[in-house]
């Protein structure tokens, strides 16, 4: 008889927090938090403290999102293949566990951040709770803006580095930064719901090319990446480099999409527009950090 793999406790906890995503979500964050030291020129190592408590915070806030998430979406999660084996789904680990990790998680993540500005724990409290009720909770079943509306809480982390260093967000530098965070969802998460499309429409999750079809998906595909390319400009206050930079990346993903989707297989233009979405997002993000961390140092 063949014997039945049990996950180890550290697999169980990663795959209940989504790890991934913290990963993913730590390089714009640090986006925002090296951008501001630039900024403002504050050298690296005054802000060690700060540093260290919004790591440890955001990780912490991103983790009970995660959690919190897994386990609402428990009888979603089970019809799709991709998520049919997490642990909440499995029964690995128990639902209410789940949910005192989670409350933990948050409680303790939103004190480390108030330890380095009160806006960064705001800012941080409303990223969790936007991802949780008005996404999570609600606009995720019912309608096919709930991309849009979960991406208020994805562009989050960008605001919570920046906010940790100093607490203003009036600066056109990271306002240009948490737009282009929000705008960069659409596309990649439309990609994904046409990849996993057959897996979404079984789970009832009304995601936009399940509902209005691909050719609608294509077109506010487009519309959405042409407002990214206008917003590339915001970074123009701070830095020419980095304005050019994120205005060849978004004219360029803008005809990948074009040519991509003149073609017969909806799958390919998914791919490859979910591939380049994680190169735009990895190559803009650690330029940004790169040229601000250089930045600091040449200052100082």
């Amino acid at each position: 008889m063949k014997k039945k793999h049990t996950p180890q406790k550290s697999t169980i906890l990663a795959q209940t927090i989504k790890t991934g995503i913290i990963k993913g979500n730590l390089i714009p964050m640090f986006a925002g938090l090296s951008l501001s030291l630039y900024t403002y020129q504050i050298g690296l190592f005054e802000k060690i403290p700060e540093i260290i408590f919004v790591t440890v915070g955001s990780i912490l806030v991103m983790g009970a999102a995660g959690a919190f998430n897994n386990l609402y979406d428990r009888d979603i999660d089970a019809i799709m293949e991709r998520t049919k084996n997490r642990p909440t789904v499995t029964g690995a680990i128990k639902p209410q566990t789940v949910l005192w990790l989670a409350i933990l998680m948050a409680i303790v993540g939103i004190g480390a951040l108030a330890l380095t500005t009160p806006l960064a724990a705001l800012l941080g409290f409303l990223g969790l709770f936007f991802y949780t009720v008005p996404y999570t909770m609600w606009s995720k079943r019912r309608t096919i803006y709930n991309t849009e509306i979960g991406s208020i809480s994805g562009a989050a982390p960008p605001l919570i580095g920046w906010t940790a260093i100093h607490p203003d967000i009036n600066h056109p530098a990271i306002l240009g930064l948490f737009v282009i965070a929000v705008l960069w969802q659409m596309p990649h998460f439309y990609a994904i719901a046409i990849r996993r499309h057959e897996e979404y429409k079984a789970a009832n999750v009304p995601m936009l090319p399940v509902v209005k079809g691909v050719q609608r998906t294509y077109l506010q595909t487009n519309i959405y990446l042409l407002v990214l390319i206008a917003s590339s400009f915001l970074l123009g206050s701070l830095s020419l480099i980095l304005m050019v930079l994120a205005l060849l990346l978004s004219i360029l993903w803008l005809l990948i999409s074009i040519v991509e989707s003149k073609k017969v297989d909806a799958q390919r233009w998914a791919n490859t527009m979910f591939l380049y979405s994680l190169l735009y997002m990895t190559i803009l993000f650690s330029t940004i950090i790169a040229y601000s961390l250089l930045g600091i140092i040449l200052h100082f």
